[in-house]
């Protein structure tokens, strides 16, 4: 016994050295040029946002815990809502192709950008943004909309984000829909594992080129069956390793990347990059990654008292072509007492919203209906 409590203190504290030399290494921040609203915090001017290609949507902000939130209302506002939840490294212009097929369905639809995100407030220093304050700050503006009868739809980051504000507060959401996305947990020691192994392959991963990680995703592609967890986390490791410590994350390169999005256009492509007039706005982008094992432990006893018992309807529906996220799949598929799941879209990776967002749409409305 006392060897195993001496190897985890030996461990934990190789990780926590390894772990400050890392943050040693993020570059201070020039201040000048930036658009600076409070300490802290800078914001996107709004001249990166004028005649977006395909975005035709009003804004709306809400201030919320010393940041300015933003995020599309469609639709009637006595309609019970649909939220839609982007993740890396997109913002609400991923569901334009989606917005309007709910509205004309009849139903309001709330599409917010996470801080760091979009025409959201951006934390200046990477230290600020954890998975907890992106989930703090949604639940925040949910309930300060007064929002109930909530349809969630939550992809990419959307999803852990989005279902862990679903499970806090269940009484105010009638549908879940999980879609190349889920909530990642896994129990004690396990999670402290998995997370400890993925930190240290971070730091021995350091740096990690753009070009290596393509070379890599390649390599995970060519594997005829699903990828191993070893493969997975592998790659998942220089993936952060790349992301966190970037000078200039590539926006679009990360979407092609992830999602295999080479046919965006120009317009499209600016888009994506319009949030980010310089480097010092993507922090949030920069960091998104890195959160991705924590609060396992935490989402498993969720898990255990809220969605293993989910009696509310709730939709599995990934794109064919998606592997970052499709080992959540089954995870959903086997312990959601009663899901409603349908076969894997076609032509669709892991920005489904992109590639087949009209057909999703119509099945979302379907499910709604109680049609599927």
């Amino acid at each position: 016994m006392m060897k195993k409590i001496y190897f985890i203190f030996i461990f934990s504290s190789i990780i926590l050295i390894l772990l400050s030399c890392s943050n040693a290494l993020e570059n201070k921040i020039n201040l000048e040029g930036l658009n600076v609203v409070a300490p802290g915090i800078i914001r996107t001017p709004e001249e990166r946002f004028v005649n977006l290609e395909d975005y035709p949507f009003q804004s709306n902000y809400m201030m919320i815990d010393g940041v300015r939130i933003h995020y599309l209302d469609e639709g009637p506002s006595d309609a019970d809502p649909i939220i839609l939840m982007h993740g890396l490294p997109t913002w609400s212009y991923l569901y334009r192709k989606m917005i309007p097929i709910f509205v004309d369905a009849g139903h309001r639809v709330i599409v917010p950008d996470m801080v760091g995100f979009g025409k959201s407030d951006k934390y200046i220093e990477k230290k600020s943004y954890s998975y907890l304050n992106h989930k703090e700050l949604m639940k925040k503006l949910f309930i300060n909309l007064d929002l109930n009868n909530i349809t969630l739809m939550g992809q990419d980051w959307g999803g852990p984000i989005g279902l862990r504000v679903a499970v806090e507060i269940p009484e105010k959401f009638s549908r879940l829909i999980v879609s190349n996305g889920g909530l990642p947990s896994m129990p004690n020691p396990q999670a402290w594992i998995i997370k400890n192994f993925l930190d240290l392959n971070v730091w021995l991963n350091t740096p990690t080129s753009f070009q290596d990680l393509i070379a890599l995703r390649n390599q995970v592609s060519e594997i005829d069956d699903e990828p191993s967890l070893i493969d997975g986390l592998r790659f998942f490791s220089r993936w952060i390793a790349h992301s966190y410590y970037a000078e200039d994350l590539d926006i679009s390169g990360v979407m092609v990347l992830l999602g295999g999005l080479e046919k965006l256009s120009e317009g499209e492509k600016y888009a994506y990059e319009a949030p980010y007039p310089s480097s010092e706005y993507k922090m949030g982008a920069n960091t998104f990654a890195s959160f991705a094992m924590h609060e396992l432990a935490e989402n498993e006893s969720y898990w255990k008292d809220v969605l293993d018992k989910w009696e509310k309807p709730l939709l599995v529906a990934f794109g064919e072509n998606e592997r970052t996220t499709y080992r959540l799949k089954q995870v959903f598929i086997d312990r959601i007492p009663n899901p409603t799941v349908v076969d894997d879209i076609k032509n669709a990776g892991h920005f489904i919203q992109e590639e087949a967002g009209e057909e999703l749409a119509f099945l979302i409305n379907d499910f709604i209906d109680g049609k599927l």
